[in-house]
């Protein structure tokens, strides 16, 4: 007979990738980890992993098997959490995946006091500009900027997201600033890679009018496009919460072609299924809170408080 303990082990060791790591999450010896997956093995009465001295790898079986564990373990940790809700208690694994510029500048000063509030609630956050899915990669919810076009996510909406086409003073003393979509067609640009050049995206009585510049250089951080703006190596189209301080330093200047690009929101997406927890919704809550309407990063000199 299968044992949740062996299951939620097989669960925390494909994740990990290793024994090893499995054995320090869980906080175990790697033999009682090896012998839980072995219990496991002889219990399905199939191979789960293939073991050799440098990786360890899936079966098929073990894929397979991967995505009904995950839920086992889910289900049984929800209904502990339900339990402590129901106590008033917000506790238990909170697991979300969010764009690793948004999440170093702005979810950690939001979360901070939220987790000093709730010391019940063991969140991993795991930032990554990789669209996870959020469903398969086993996260309760996902923060997203731009549309969510996974139509088995729900979404809600955290904060308006302006974007500026943006340049150091150094480089618009060299080349001169664009004051027209024909102009900055002209320029080199800094383009996020996930987006590409097609990316600077304004809006006109036909509809979206995209503008397609030289590439300077494509990269999938927002941190080195804006690092690389400052530098002067072109002209980069960047979201206000990431390129906010360095305007109000002097250290970018915003590029004025007399027409804003397109705007976009910030999502935190779930996916679809039960209703989210207790946990999520004050999660959620704790960040709209703290972004504000309009977001801070828009306001000069404002920055998160705990609220």
């Amino acid at each position: 007979m299968m044992k949740l303990e062996g299951i939620g082990t097989f669960v925390t060791v494909a994740e990990a990738g290793s024994i090893s790591e499995a054995a320090r999450r869980q906080r175990l010896s790697k033999s009682v980890v090896s012998e839980r997956l072995a219990d496991l093995e002889r219990s399905l009465g199939t191979t789960l992993l293939h073991r050799t001295t440098r990786r360890l790898t899936l079966t098929e079986d073990g894929i397979a098997f991967l995505t009904r564990a995950r839920r086992i373990v889910r289900e049984v940790e929800d209904a502990g959490a339900d339990m402590a809700e129901r106590r008033g208690e917000l506790v238990g694994p909170l697991r979300i995946s969010a764009p690793v510029t948004f999440g170093r500048m702005h979810l950690g000063p939001a979360l901070y006091p939220f987790l000093a509030r709730h010391p019940g609630i063991e969140l991993t956050l795991d930032l990554d500009d990789r669209r996870a899915d959020a469903a398969a990669d086993g996260y309760d919810a996902v923060v997203r900027h731009g549309a969510i076009q996974d139509s088995r996510l729900i979404a809600w909406r955290l904060a308006a997201s302006r974007r500026v086409l943006v340049a150091s003073p150094e480089y618009i003393a060299r080349n001169g600033a664009p004051a027209s979509m024909a102009d900055l067609a002209s320029h080199r640009g800094i383009f996020y890679t996930h987006r590409g050049v097609a990316d600077w995206r304004f809006p006109s009585p036909d509809g979206a009018a995209i503008v397609r510049g030289r590439i300077g250089l494509l990269v999938n951080n927002g941190d080195v496009m804006r690092e690389a703006a400052t530098a002067g190596l072109g002209i980069a189209l960047l979201p206000t919460f990431i390129a906010g301080g360095a305007i109000r330093t002097g250290e970018l200047k915003i590029v004025d072609i007399g027409v804003e690009a397109e705007g976009e929101f910030i999502y935190i997406a779930y996916p679809e299924g039960p209703p989210p927890s207790a946990k999520l919704k004050a999660f959620a809550e704790c960040l709209i809170s703290a972004i504000g309407d309009p977001p801070y990063w828009d306001v000069p000199d404002c920055r998160p408080t705990d609220k």
